[in-house]
């Protein structure tokens, strides 16, 4: 493997749900259920009184994936998309997130009359070796701008190991 060569770093479920209570609890359960990994709260960051949410409140559930286990999820996750995503999916940096309306559409997936019909959000972060200088404790650097990955990388890594058709 090349040290220029891009890999999924991690692959994050999101749903937002805006206020605690039983939404929340099942869509906590609901993430654990399909990823196989424990799932945490997110809070607001800001105040919004048009909602009704302080800072600190618990509005969303989120997951993390990484390894074979993102992969694998990750398939599955675009074919309800059929392997197709818009240009605008993309960031500057090369990662991509796409939404699912409804998690039924996942394969295996069953529907639970308790939770309803939930959709939730897939982000997707890629990454180049010797990205991990800009995060470690000790000896902490930049990365190199020659180094970074790029939007079209990221398209071009998404065509060719994931599969998937840029409109």
């Amino acid at each position: 493997m090349e040290m220029r060569e891009p890999k999924v770093d991690k692959v994050t479920l999101n749903i937002g749900v805006g206020h605690a209570g039983a939404d929340l609890e099942n869509a906590k359960s609901l993430l654990t259920r399909l990823s196989g990994c424990k799932s945490v709260a997110t809070t607001a960051h800001v105040r919004n009184p048009v909602f009704k949410i302080k800072k600190g409140d618990p509005i969303g559930a989120k997951t993390t994936m990484r390894g074979k286990v993102a992969l694998d999820f990750l398939k599955k996750a675009l074919a309800v998309k059929a392997n197709s995503l818009p240009a605008k999916s993309f960031d500057s940096r090369g990662n991509f997130s796409f939404g699912v309306p409804e998690y039924i559409d996942i394969q295996g997936a069953k529907y639970d009359p308790q939770i309803g019909i939930i959709g939730f959000d897939v982000c997707v972060t890629l990454k180049r070796n010797g990205y991990r200088v800009a995060t470690r404790r000790r000896a902490c650097a930049k990365i190199g701008k020659k180094h970074l990955l790029t939007k079209e990388d990221g398209i071009e890594f998404a065509k060719a190991e994931l599969g998937i058709t840029v409109v």
